[in-house]
């Protein structure tokens, strides 16, 4: 069941140093956090390999990891 993103979040792991300039930005695509539904439950899961995932995308989630966007359901 594809999980529709509700927001996201940078959230760099906890003791990780600041750094500030290019470097940082390259950095945050990894650190992306999403709050996603699935059908009235709510999870974070990691938008590391979706750099283009917007808030109100289809997303399809594997051990809380967004693996790739879905397409709206057809009519």
């Amino acid at each position: 069941m594809p999980a529709r993103i509700l927001s996201i979040r940078i959230q760099p792991p906890e003791g990780a140093p600041e750094r500030p300039g290019a470097d940082a930005a390259a950095e945050d695509g990894l650190w992306r956090m999403a709050e996603v539904d699935f059908g009235g439950v709510r999870q974070q899961v990691s938008l590391a390999c979706l750099p283009e995932a917007a808030v109100g995308d289809r997303v399809l989630v594997h051990v809380g990891l967004a693996l790739s966007l879905v397409d709206e359901d057809p009519p």
